[in-house]
């Protein structure tokens, strides 16, 4: 099937798609401490232990990016994927070592490569805060006021638990607005590469097969964790199963999905459809063929930009998925029923009804009134110039000297004393910065900028400096002296007066762009943001009512449970087997021969003979997931490692705000497979003998 029919596929496979209001099926990216314990044993007969759960939480391991991962050895060993380590790959890499290209194996630890600014979290501790942040709200507050007083009472407790503890603490929101958790997470920031195989493996198919089924990807790659100068001795650590997952078998997947919007009222859906979608599909489009046109020119200028490419591709792809679900009326119908029902049930409720008013109608003003100013916010708040990495890092520390004289809790949220350590790590990382694709951000989010709001815009004038976007640019990096760590952190170190003083190009656009992109950002809080919390935690209180807290909030990129057999499909007609094998890549590779994505590196082609080619090698199974569970273990009831989640089919595309038992399906890296190719292929026999718990 073509692109744009399996895209129009997800319109009508909507009428069966939309959730009820509670979950239903294996349905659910559920919270550690809200466990759907009575379905998943009515429905299996599975009991989720206490002490179980514990041991697969403190197993769990977040990058602070963007994924998942897991610790898998009592050495500190940590799996995620290929997509989500991938772009330290690229920080270690040179222009005569590409690891993206050849892969890497540190066969002793002392080979073991440091990265530069990685950082991993483990979710320690959990505590319900929610009596706490609300208690900041006090009666006659404005939404806007309301937001600031949680704001700064949510920096005062995240400070104070963290000089408490010792550990990194934030608080998520959930149900929108409706509860408030306080997550501390041990912190790692000496973390080092020991295996990753090729991309051409790690990312078989390409484009082509992105988000389709059936795969064979080894989209898998080995970190470790080193504390105070040795491998991390974690308190858990899951074990690796010697046998694999059966058809049919009950798996769990514990990991950091990163975003859904399955509460979000019909209104808001059509403001995502019709405003914000389109905005992001566009700006995806031109920023693809930009990258593109930019990697042709060179295999040197491919390389630095082969992660920008392949995350806006992937997130292009996503979004366009999403869309087709959105623009269906029959989906949009089905969720309007349920949106009905619930205001229904609040109509018969006098009490409850007065409690929480017309949410539905505060949040349909908001967004109608963001509708006309969508684009400017998104061009002066969200400020596409961030893209770039010098730029970013220039108003980092112009940011840095004009809060870090503030009171915590009266600083940005991101430069609150608990998110300090990450933006130092991220300000003084010695990742290098290619000059090149930085002239071509910066020229692109300059001409962006130019056509959207108009070349004579006072923001765009002042950004251009007099100059084209393509000169400025040039300008702008090649007078920069933020290429050097040490430099950004001479500035950082000289505070007000060094910034104030600099002559630094990036840094004195970042301070000439500052005030309109703080305006802009409280413009934004103060009536979109400030609105959406106030209604969602009242609709939050209603669904409470109707549907009791058994009940999952969105993703947060914070840790969640899903879970669901392995179990194959049907598409057009045609059954979907649960797993693929050895052999099915060998024969995908024979016919796409010299297409891009099929070429299989050397070292596979001269293993071929040497394979079990009837060894598992990805499958699928019926677990709720989203972008930011890549990375995920799939787990079976003892908590062994059956699998590694790296993608979702075409029809979990929209899983954003609905989820198919039917059709949604997880895809993972069978572990079996792992240990194949790690044996077989890459002659990792130390790291094969560590995975299966036998010492290193």
């Amino acid at each position: 099937m073509t692109a744009p029919a399996r895209f129009a596929a997800l319109a009508a496979l909507a009428v069966s798609l939309l959730a009820a209001p509670g979950a239903r099926a294996d349905e659910g990216m559920w919270l550690l401490t809200s466990p759907p314990t009575a379905a998943i044993k009515a429905r299996y007969g599975y009991e989720v232990a206490p002490q179980w759960l514990e041991r697969m939480q403190k197993s769990a391991v977040r990058f602070s990016t963007d994924g998942s991962a897991s610790l898998v050895s009592a050495d500190g060993l940590v799996m995620t994927n290929h997509h989500v380590g991938s772009d330290m790959l690229l920080k270690l890499s040179t222009p005569s070592r590409n690891l993206l290209q050849t892969g890497f194996y540190a066969p002793t630890r002392e080979a073991e490569l440091k990265c530069p600014d990685l950082e991993v979290n483990i979710l320690w501790e959990i505590e319900d805060v929610t009596a706490s942040v609300t208690g900041a709200e006090k009666s006659g507050m404005t939404a806007a006021e309301a937001n600031t007083a949680r704001r700064r009472t949510m920096a005062e407790i995240e400070r104070g638990s963290q000089e408490r503890t010792g550990l990194l603490s934030q608080i998520v929101t959930l149900y929108q607005g409706g509860r408030y958790h306080l997550y501390r997470y041990k912190r790692f920031t000496d973390v080092r590469l020991v295996w990753a195989p090729e991309e051409a493996i790690a990312f078989f198919g390409g484009d082509t097969d992105n988000f389709e089924y059936p795969r064979f990807c080894l989209d898998a790659t080995f970190f470790r964790i080193y504390e105070d100068g040795k491998p991390f001795k974690p308190q858990h650590h899951l074990s690796w199963s010697p046998g694999g997952a059966a058809d049919g078998e009950l798996v769990f997947v514990f990991g950091h999905p990163g975003r859904t919007s399955r509460m979000f009222t019909v209104d808001h859906l059509r403001f995502d459809r019709d405003v914000a979608n389109p905005w992001r599909l566009a700006n995806l489009w031109r920023t693809e063929i930009q990258l593109q046109t930019f990697s042709g020119r060179s295999a040197e200028n491919a390389r630095v930009a082969r992660e920008d490419l392949f995350g806006v591709a992937n997130s292009r792809k996503a979004i366009t998925g999403e869309t087709a679900g959105l623009q269906d009326p029959v989906l949009i119908a089905r969720k309007q029923k349920d949106e009905d029902a619930l205001r229904a049930f609040v109509a018969k409720s006098p009490d409850l009804a007065k409690q929480i008013g017309d949410p539905w109608a505060d949040l349909r003003k908001a967004h109608d009134g963001y509708r006309a100013w969508y684009a400017e916010d998104q061009l002066i708040h969200r400020l596409p110039l961030l893209r770039s990495d010098l730029f970013g890092r220039a108003m980092t520390i112009v940011r840095l000297a004009d809060e870090l004289p503030k009171p915590n809790a009266d600083r940005l949220r991101e430069y609150r004393d608990s998110d300090l350590e990450n933006v130092y790590l991220e300000l003084y990382s010695p990742a290098p910065i290619s000059e090149k694709l930085e002239i071509a951000k910066i020229r692109s989010s300059l001409a962006l900028m130019a056509e959207r709001l108009g070349a004579e815009h006072p923001l765009v004038a002042r950004a251009l400096g007099g100059k084209s976007p393509q000169a400025r640019a040039e300008e702008l990096v090649r007078g920069s002296t933020l290429f050097d760590p040490a430099a950004r952190r001479a500035m950082v170190e000289g505070g007000t007066k060094a910034v104030e003083a600099s002559t630094e190009p990036l840094i004195r656009l970042a301070r000439e762009l500052d005030a309109e992109n703080r305006a802009a950002r409280t413009r934004f809080e103060d009536t979109v943001e400030a609105v959406e919390r106030d209604a969602y935690a009242r609709i939050a209180k209603a669904r409470f009512a109707m549907l009791g807290e058994s009940t999952y909030p969105d993703a947060t990129f914070t840790l969640r449970l899903a879970y669901g057999p392995v179990k194959g499909y049907t598409d057009e007609g045609a059954a979907v087997p649960p797993f693929t094998d050895f052999s099915g890549l060998y024969r995908r590779a024979d016919e796409r021969r010299g297409q891009e994505g099929f070429e299989l590196p050397a070292r596979w082609v001269e293993a071929r003979s040497r394979l079990n080619l009837s060894t598992p090698f990805n499958f699928v199974c019926t677990a709720d997931i989203i972008g930011g569970n890549s990375g995920s273990p799939v787990v079976n009831g003892k908590g062994e490692v059956v699998g590694l989640i790296f993608d979702g089919n075409i029809q979990s595309l929209v899983a954003d705000f609905i989820y198919d038992e039917a059709q949604n399906r997880a895809v993972a890296v069978d572990s079996r497979g792992i240990l194949e190719a790690l044996d077989k292929v890459y002659g990792a026999a130390p790291l094969v003998k560590e995975l299966k718990g036998q010492g290193n």
